[in-house]
């Protein structure tokens, strides 16, 4: 049994000899067959230095260096591509990911599952309107798109071969790994954790817009809903001037004062206003997302690598 694990890093010289320490730990009584794949999008520090000394001394550790930072989901479906286990395993480096997690995740795989997802139970250390905005999106998510995405999971997972293979071959732009290992499908399992804070530093993630943008891809990439409520409204809005003008015209008729003034105009105005902009603004994210599909650039350029001697399996 080969293992690969693929490990996407930006700014994280500080992390990564403590993690290569607790991964080296785990996977004693595991495996000797594994590699370990850093996906580094060009940092300012000394990450790719640190990685190069640590695969000197331990030549399974593997780096790829992109041309340009292409952000973490796409330096992570770079190092899936590029992995060559049997089973692959996604996670930070910043031991927010615990890699003594890895003992029951390689268990349950060898019980026949294909995917096995880290579920959250607490999430020590993220600030409070993170977990706001991670749990009201995960509930709208589920409750509009076309797969089902198993709450409080992140990217932290086991998958089997077969399993990369097939959403490599999916060759979408958005790089939301969750949508797409559920779309995917095959047998999966959870397991609960308590999530601990980062062993140091700070997130170079943007937490809040970080995750409203994973959200947008939750939602936009995997569900028409937002046009059909468009649509929805649109249609609610028109019924209500109709009725509306029907109150009006029964008031004129009646010859009784009519109350409203400018006032009601300007409501009107701004409310019909303010639902065009949204359902544009709706209509936006999906031809965006659309253009992104038909322009088929590459996902992520690799710049360099050190320990591949071959193309992506």
């Amino acid at each position: 049994m080969q293992l690969s694990l693929v490990v996407p890093v930006y700014r994280e010289e500080k992390n990564i000899p403590e993690f290569l320490r607790r991964i080296r730990e785990v996977l004693v009584g595991q495996t000797e067959d594994y590699e370990i794949i850093f996906s580094l999008d060009p940092s300012p520090d000394r990450t790719e230095e640190v990685i190069l000394e640590a695969r000197a001394a331990d030549p399974r550790i593997k780096l790829l260096n992109f041309s340009r930072r292409f952000g973490q989901p796409m330096a992570t479906l770079a190092g899936m591509e590029y992995s060559s286990g049997d089973a692959v395993i996604v996670m930070d480096v910043d031991m927010q990911d615990p890699p003594e997690l890895i003992n029951q995740m390689l268990a349950k795989w060898r019980e026949g599952y294909d995917v096995v997802l880290p579920q959250r139970r607490e999430r020590n250390g993220e600030p409070w309107i993170k977990k706001v905005v991670s749990a009201v999106g995960y509930k709208v998510i589920n409750k509009i798109a076309n797969v089902k995405i198993p709450p409080n999971t992140g990217d932290f997972r086991l998958m089997s071969r077969r399993v990369v293979n097939e959403v490599v071959k999916l060759k979408e732009s958005h790089g939301f790994l969750r949508g797409m290992v559920a779309v995917v499908g095959f047998r999966q399992i959870l397991i609960p954790f308590d999530r601990p804070p980062r062993f140091t530093g700070q997130t170079n993630y943007n937490r809040f817009l970080g995750s409203l943008r994973i959200g947008f891809n939750g939602i936009f990439c995997f569900s028409t809903y937002a046009l059909t409520l468009a649509t929805v409204f649109g249609f609610f809005i028109a019924g209500f001037s109709f009725l509306l003008m029907a109150v009006y015209l029964l008031y004129k008729l009646m010859g009784w004062e009519i109350l409203w003034g400018n006032p009601t105009l300007v409501i009107l105005i701004s409310f019909l206003g303010g639902v065009q902009l949204i359902s544009v603004g709706i209509l936006g994210e999906y031809i965006g997302r659309i253009y992104e599909e038909v322009r088929s650039r590459p996902k992520f350029i690799v710049d360099r690598s050190a320990g591949f001697d071959s193309q992506p399996r």
